[in-house]
């Protein structure tokens, strides 16, 4: 009985010290992806003219590695689009953020996205907005998006796959829209769904492609504005046959 006492002691104190370490190393990696982070919103986004305290807050509280292929975890935090398969990427810091901003979201609103992804966008609107609905063609990345999301803790994310040329007409009308992969065109249905006062952010365009925002005004009529040149995947469903 004693030698087994013993054993036990042995192992516990093996156990105990294994995790531990364990313990230590998760946290030294957490703090790492936390410094990486923070260089990320103050080189990238901040020092590059983002200045919505709400937009770099949620900026730096998204854990962008969370919603990145395993292969590109080391890439994780620097300004560049990463793959995330099915000929999809996850956007660059920095253009998420810009196309955040010019939403000018105040945290009420009930926000569409069109082309979910990796759901890292989707994430970076969930701190800023009361609702927000996502629409993704890709199946895989549909489902894997929601899993990431529901598993960081979003309630307040709602999404399904589909043609997001569409919209989500059963939802609408909506304070912002934002869509993440490049039409020739903006889809009618799309400015039909924005509320009055509200705003849609958009790549439009083939070879070159312009961040365009749409205001709809109280009348009803839109005031376009061209932001800056662009590069996004293009978007694909109904759109390619019109």
């Amino acid at each position: 009985m004693r030698i087994f006492y013993i054993l036990l002691v042995l192992f516990c104190t093996h156990w105990s010290a294994c995790m531990d370490t364990k313990n230590q190393q998760n946290r030294s990696i957490g703090d790492e992806y936390s410094i990486k982070r923070l260089q990320m919103v103050e080189q990238q986004i901040k020092n590059r003219g983002i200045q919505d305290p709400r937009v770099l807050r949620a900026m730096m509280h998204v854990p962008r590695h969370h919603f990145v292929n395993e292969q590109s975890l080391p890439h994780a935090y620097e300004d560049t689009p990463l793959t995330i398969g099915y000929e999809q990427t996850i956007s660059q810091p920095y253009i998420v953020a810009y196309m955040t901003e010019a939403l000018e979201l105040a945290g009420v609103e009930k926000v569409l996205e069109i082309g979910t992804g990796s759901g890292y966008q989707a994430a970076v609107l969930c701190e800023l907005a009361e609702q927000v609905f996502s629409v993704e063609i890709v199946e895989p990345l549909c489902i894997k998006a929601k899993q990431i999301l529901e598993s960081e803790g979003y309630t307040n994310f709602y999404g399904r796959c589909g043609d997001g040329y569409a919209g989500w007409p059963e939802k609408a009308p909506f304070d912002a829209i934002i869509v993440t992969a490049a039409p020739p065109y903006i889809p009618k249905p799309l400015l039909e769904q924005l509320k009055p006062g509200g705003h849609m952010i958009i790549p439009v365009g083939n070879t070159f492609q312009k961040l365009v925002r749409i205001i709809r005004k109280a009348d009803g009529s839109f005031d376009r504005q061209d932001l800056i040149p662009v590069r996004f995947v293009p978007m694909t469903g109904r759109i390619d046959s019109m």
